[in-house]
């Protein structure tokens, strides 16, 4: 995969793209775009669609390791790029995402786009889903803000202004977690039910795993992804 440079409101980050068909957003996690996270877009791509993988910090191609994920996880923390800790935030970030989502469904045509955010990430598809042409957003152990308060445990990283946004549009939201970790608790789940009702569909995998569609990869859940993209963005004559 060869990357090309996109550049939305001043900020620049090289987007690896792969695949033919509608497209689909992948927000890689800590500690950056990995083996693991470029091993999920290629099964994205061969399940029918565009995986379009912004770089947004951290190497590529490397591995997941400790070291490495606290060391962006420190830079994360300082960013402005993302409300790591602050209570019924949007991080700023999703700014960019949403505009590379309008680009790549304009390129690659369909119903809508997908997007699924990991970790860090994992609640910026929430937010993408202010957007019309979201349609299949996936939230993989959505982790900030951190879960150091019961606050924190609940809130789901947008404000409340995108919340209004995408409970007034009808659309369906798909989050992942282990239900033994720490990063992900159940109470943030659950506020997200409280607020999608039957619209939030939540896919919880007993264990103590973390990375559920890379590092700790859960087959079963990396299925019903892809069945939830094929379900919302294939034209439905061709479904």
């Amino acid at each position: 995969m060869t990357p090309y440079a996109a550049t939305y409101d001043g900020r620049t980050h090289d987007v690896y793209k792969v695949g033919a068909g509608p497209a689909v957003i992948v927000i890689h996690e800590i500690p950056g775009l990995h083996q693991g996270v470029l091993a999920f877009g290629e099964r994205v791509a061969a399940a029918g669609f565009t995986a379009y993988m912004p770089h947004l910090f951290g190497a590529v191609g490397g591995k997941m390791t400790v070291g490495a994920s606290l060391r962006q996880m420190a830079r994360a923390c300082v960013s402005r790029e993302f409300s790591t800790w602050a209570l019924n935030r949007t991080s700023p970030i999703t700014t960019w995402l949403r505009a590379l989502a309008k680009d790549a469904h304009r390129a690659c045509g369909g119903p809508g786009v997908g997007a699924v955010g990991m970790c860090l990430t994992g609640g910026f598809a929430l937010a993408m889903a202010v957007d019309p042409w979201l349609l299949a957003p996936v939230l993989s152990q959505p982790s900030i803000p951190f879960a150091i308060t019961p606050a924190r445990r609940r809130d789901i990283g947008v404000s409340p202004e995108d919340l209004a946004a995408v409970k007034a549009r009808d659309v369906c939201v798909m989050g992942l977690r282990y239900t033994g970790d720490p990063a992900v608790p159940g109470a943030r789940f659950q506020r997200l039910r409280d607020e999608l009702g039957d619209r939030f569909i939540a896919i919880e995998i007993a264990g103590r795993g973390h990375s559920v569609l890379t590092e700790h990869l859960d087959v079963d859940a990396l299925e019903r992804v892809l069945a939830f993209f094929a379900d919302r963005l294939r034209p439905r004559a061709e479904g």
